[in-house]
Order: structure tokens, then sequence, then C-alpha cells
């Protein structure tokens, strides 16, 4: 078969036409190689997000960037979805429902600098996935990226049947078109709470829930927002490692060790060829207005835009020991580094508009639709390009 399809057409017509006819028909079939060419362009030229199709066969020719280093742009054509479509959204993510009255926040998109995302396509997720279980394993900023997620897919197929489900710590949302099953397993420190006669105990190097991990394909583990509560609200009595039970220790000494138990466990258990692991990056809270410069702010109430200070932000130090033990690991995990361009995102959080009305303050969880939206953007291009 000839490479050049337009000249064998215009060959075969000069044999049965006229010059002047082949002419056309030739010129015509220039035309459509043309417009071949340029259609797949045209989204890109028009949202400045590539077609899903496209950007994988970029990836499949080594062809990436740095997905998390970039900016937030307005974009008129964000959010995602309307999450009023999404009753089951938890009360205390549901900003809008609870009365905020801006929007703007709601209008930005992560660009990276180097490339675009394409826009979520959840037909596309959910057919790539189809007869798969993809779980969720943190504490409730995982529970934020999960209910992002769903809403993300459902929105995509309103009127495809789901099922929804909850036993015990688990939570699973099934499509069941599709046999798509996208599941939260609550589970605040990865590593084990075990409740003795003298009270609970965390123990930095137990871990026996991997069995409930077992045979799912794609595994978003999470943990660091409880690692840091004190008083009434810490949930555990004693830390222990080995033989050593002590009342307290340095946090960020204890989170390291938990994560190695974990890295230990993903890299005894897990096989690659069958299970994709990844690693949400720190969720970082805004309850110091000073950060940003707003020195008369109180935590992030009335914030409404990004942080565009090329000064902010700093590196977490959670998210250096995260980096610290996914360096160790045999297995390869895939860090979703979204600590950083959610760090700019100062605007992004309830605020007084989350579970405790005018009466709380939440600076640390996410108004859907928002910020894990995009977590759960960048989660897809890693899924679809490894």
């Amino acid at each position: 078969m000839s490479s050049k399809p337009h000249l064998h057409l215009y060959i075969s017509l000069s044999l049965s036409h006229t010059h002047k006819q082949t002419h056309i028909f030739g010129a015509m079939a220039n035309y459509i190689a043309l417009a071949l060419l340029v259609l797949p362009l045209l989204q890109v030229v028009v949202t400045g997000e590539p077609n899903i199709q496209d950007y994988a066969e970029r990836f499949e020719k080594k062809e990436s960037c740095d997905l998390y280093h970039g900016s937030w742009v307005y974009d008129k054509s964000y959010p995602l979805y309307d999450s009023s479509q999404c009753s089951f959204i938890e009360v205390s993510f549901a900003c809008q429902r609870n009365g905020r009255p801006d929007k703007l926040y709601l209008k930005y998109r992560w660009q990276p600098s180097a490339c675009d995302l394409p826009r979520f396509d959840g037909i596309d997720f959910l057919k790539r996935f189809r007869n798969k279980k993809i779980m969720f394993i943190g504490d409730s900023l995982s529970l934020n990226q999960w209910q992002s997620l769903i809403c993300m897919l459902h929105t995509a197929t309103p009127h495809s049947e789901y099922k929804s489900e909850r036993i015990g710590p688990l939570s699973t949302f099934t499509f069941t078109e599709y046999n798509v099953s996208v599941m939260l397993m609550r589970n605040a420190f990865l590593v084990d709470i075990e409740h003795k006669r003298y009270g609970r105990v965390l123990k930095l190097d137990k871990l026996g829930y991997g069995k409930t991990w077992d045979g799912i394909d794609v595994l978003i583990f999470n943990t660091w927002h409880w690692w840091r509560h004190t008083g009434r609200e810490q949930p555990w009595d004693f830390i222990q490692e080995g033989k050593r039970l002590q009342r307290d220790m340095d946090r960020l000494a204890a989170y390291e060790e938990a994560l190695k138990t974990w890295a230990r466990w993903v890299d005894t258990n897990v096989d690659p060829e069958k299970t994709k692991v990844f690693f949400q990056g720190i969720s970082p809270d805004h309850s110091n207005a000073s950060n940003w410069g707003n020195h008369n702010g109180i935590e992030c109430k009335g914030e409404t835009k990004p942080v565009f200070a090329p000064a902010y932000p700093r590196h977490h130090p959670a998210e250096l020991v995260v980096e610290k033990v996914l360096r160790t690991m045999s297995k390869p995990v895939h860090l979703l580094n979204v600590t950083r361009l959610s760090q700019q995102r100062k605007d992004a959080h309830p605020s007084i508009y989350g579970l405790g009305g005018h009466y709380g303050m939440d600076c640390s969880h996410w108004c859907l639709a928002g910020v894990p939206d995009t977590w759960n953007q960048l989660l897809y291009v890693e899924l679809i390009s490894k």
C-alpha cells in the first residue's frame, strides 16, 4: 500500500476522469489529510487541555514533563462538575450547599509549566478500569479525595446505576455498568492501634490490615493529618516500637517509623504486575495566615484567591520524610506530589462553611468541587502513563 494515500487516489482517479476532475479530488484529499492533522489539536487550542488519547500516546513515546511544577490559572469552564449532582458528598465538604457565597475558588485549573494536563474523562476512566478495584487507604483527606473521584465519575455518567455500601471502616462505591469499584478504607495511621488494659497503644512496627488490601488493582495510601493531634483529639495513649513503650515521642520520628513499617509491607506483599501503588502527598493546612502575609487574618477565613507569591510555599517537613522513605523501597510506589500545588490554595478550604458551620473553622480539608479534583486528575494521568 502506498505511504501517500492522497497520491494513490490522485493516480487512480486520473485513469477514469478528466485532468481537471482529478486535480479537484486530489486537492480535496490534501485538505482532508490536513484537517485530520489539525482536528486533534483543536481541544488544546480552545481549552488548554489535550485529548486523553493523544496524551497517553505521548507518554508511550516517553514524552513527559513535571506535572507538579506549575501554577493555578483561571478557567471559566471550571469546575469539572456540579457538586449538587452528588448528594453523597459529606456535608463537611459541601461548601456551596453550606452557604459559601463566593465561587471564584472553583474556577482555577492546575497548569504545569512544561505541558498541559488532559481534561478528566470519566467515561474513559471507567472503560480503562472495567472490572477493577481502586482503594484509598487513609484518613479524612483520603475521604476527601475518594468522594471527589466518585463524584467526577458519577457526573460523567449520571444515568448509570451505582451501588454504595459501608461495612465497618470500608466504604465501596461501585459503578455497576462497568463493574468498577472505588473504595475507601479508613485507617488514619496505616499502622495499628491496639486496645490494652492500660490504654490505647499506637504500634509503629505492626500493620495488621494488610490482608484487606490484597487483590486490589490500584492502592492510594495517605497518612499524616492525625500524627499532629494532641490532647483529647489524640486517639492513642502510648506509642510502642518493639518492646519500648512510651507516652509520646517526636512526631516526625514516629511518622517515619510507621512509614517504614508500611514500606516493608508493600515491598513484601505487592506484585507490581498486578497492583499499582500510590502515596498521596501531604495535604497542607492553612491555619496560619501570616505564612502568606495576611498578618491580620484568621486562619483561612475569607480567603478567595490562591497564593501567587513566589516565596510561598515552603517545603513541608512530613513531605521530606515521605520522599526519604519512598527512596528506600524496592517496589515502585508513585508519589502524588500534591503538597506544594495545594499549599498555594489557601482559598479552597471549607473554612466556616464546613461541618461546624459558622461556629467552626476547617482549614485542613477541601471544598468539593475543588483541589482534590486536581489530585484525581493527576492520578488519572499517572495511571495512564505508568
